[in-house]
C-alpha cells in the first residue's frame, strides 16, 4: 500500500471518540506481515513489532485514532436531529457543513441545517450559535421518518470531507488530520524499522477517546511499561493567523517539537537530544511553546514513575474543522525522525533522560 493511500484510507474513516473500529481494522491490515496485536475493551490496539529481540528498552509510539465529532441527543417532531460534540469545535463553523450519521445500515448523509438569509430576522443573523439551536437534517420531515432512515439516539457523527491529495504541490485536504496523520506516520515508522537495526524495542499504541480527554491512553499506561515515548500528533500550524514572530508552527516548517502545553512539559533532556538527532539527520524541525491545548504526553509522562515522552507534531491548519490542510514533507519529516530517534536510542541515552 502507498504511503498516500494509507493516509487517504485513514483519513476518510468514520471514527469519533469511543467508535474508531475502522481505524484499526486498517492498521492491522497494514501491520500484519511484522506484527502481533491485541486490543481492549476501549479499542486502544497494542502493536508488537516481531523484529522485537526483548530485553532491550521499550520505546513507545503512540498516536490516537479518534477524530472529533459529534453525537446524536434527540430525534425532533420535524425529523431532525439535536447533537452535542464529541471534543473541541468551534460553533461559528458548523452550519452548512456535511456530515454522516451511524444508522443500523450503515453512515448516511446530512447537513448541519442554516436557515438561508430570507428566513432570518437580524435578531436571529446576530444572535451567537450553540448546540440548543443547531440541528442535522438528514431530509426527513418527521420524527418517525428519521426512525426509518435508522437513526437512533446514541448515533456518532462524523464530517462528510473526502480526502484529497495535491501531488503537484505536495498539499493535502481532508478531515481528522488530528491524528490520523500521526496513525499513519506511527505505522510506517514500524515497518520501516523492521528493515534497520537498533538497540530498542518497539510498541506502539493507537489509543482511543484522545479528543475527550485522554481517556485512551490513560487506561493503556496502566497495562504499558516504557522506557521512552514518543507521541505523534496533527497539531494546530499557526502561520495563518499568528503574528510572525510568534509562528512556531506552520506548514513546509517540519516536525513541530513541543516544549510543553497547558498539560504537560515535555522531557527537557529528551527534547534536547531530539533536537540534536534531527540537526545530524537533516530533519527540518520547530519548537514550540504553548499556553493551552494537551496531548496523550501528559499522561505518558507521569505513568510508571515518569516515562520521558517527546511530542512529535504535524502542522495542521484548521485543525478540528471540517477541512483541513497540511503538507507531505511535514509528515515524511515526522516519520523519520520518528525512525532516527529509534535508530539512536539506547538504554544508557534513557537514562540520561
Amino acid at each position: 500500500m502507498k504511503d498516500i493511500e494509507l493516509i487517504e484510507k485513514l483519513c476518510n474513516c468514520r471514527g469519533a471518540s469511543g467508535f474508531e473500529d475502522e481505524v484499526l481494522v486498517i492498521a492491522r491490515e497494514y501491520l500484519k506481515d511484522i506484527a502481533d496485536f491485541q486490543e481492549d475493551s476501549m479499542r486502544n490496539l497494542y502493536i508488537t513489532p516481531r523484529f522485537n529481540k526483548g530485553n532491550r528498552p521499550v520505546v513507545l509510539l503512540d498516536a490516537h485514532s479518534d477524530e472529533v465529532g459529534f453525537m446524536v441527543q434527540a430525534i425532533k417532531p420535524d425529523g431532525t436531529l439535536r447533537f452535542i460534540p464529541i471534543g473541541g469545535w468551534n460553533e461559528k463553523a458548523l452550519p452548512s457543513s456535511k456530515v454522516q450519521i451511524f444508522t443500523k445500515t450503515g453512515y448516511i448523509s446530512g447537513v448541519i441545517g442554516a436557515q438561508p438569509p430570507h428566513l432570518t430576522t437580524a435578531e436571529q443573523r446576530n444572535a451567537p450559535l450553540s448546540y440548543g439551536n443547531l440541528f442535522i437534517d438528514i431530509g426527513a420531515c418527521s420524527a418517525e421518518e428519521a426512525a426509518e432512515f435508522g437513526v437512533e439516539i446514541g448515533a456518532p457523527v462524523v464530517p462528510l470531507s473526502p480526502f484529497e491529495y495535491d501531488g503537484k504541490h505536495g498539499i493535502l485536504h481532508g478531515k481528522a488530520f488530528d491524528d490520523r496523520l500521526g496513525v499513519a506516520a506511527l505505522l510506517i515508522c514500524v515497518k520501516n524499522l523492521a528493515k534497520t537495526p537498533s538497540n530498542v524495542d518497539i510498541l506502539g499504541v493507537i489509543s482511543s477517546q484522545e479528543e475527550v480527554g485522554e481517556r485512551g491512553i490513560t487506561a493503556a499506561m496502566h497495562r504499558v511499561k516504557a522506557d521512552a515515548a514518543i507521541c505523534f500528533e496533527g497539531c494546530p500550524a499557526d502561520d495563518t493567523s499568528a503574528p510572525a514572530y510568534m509562528v512556531q508552527d506552520k506548514l513546509h516548517g517540519g516536525v513541530m517539537l513541543r516544549h510543553m502545553d497547558a498539560t504537560v512539559i515535555c522531557t527537557p533532556r529528551f527534547t534536547a537530544f531530539t533536537q540534536k538527532i534531527a540537526q545530524e539527520n537533516n530533519v527540518k524541525v520547530q519548537m514550540a511553546v504553548r499556553s493551552g491545548g494537551g496531548n496523550n504526553g501528559a499522561y505518558i509522562i507521569s505513568a510508571n514513575g515518569g516515562t520521558p515522552v517527546i511530542v512529535a507534531g504535524i502542522p495542521v491548519r484548521y485543525i478540528h474543522t471540517f477541512n483541513c490542510i497540511a503538507a507531505e514533507d511535514d509528515f515524511y519529516s515526522t516519520v523519520k525522525l520518528g525512525e532516527e530517534l529509534c535508530k539512536n536510542l539506547s538504554a544508557e541515552i534513557i537514562k540520561s533522560f
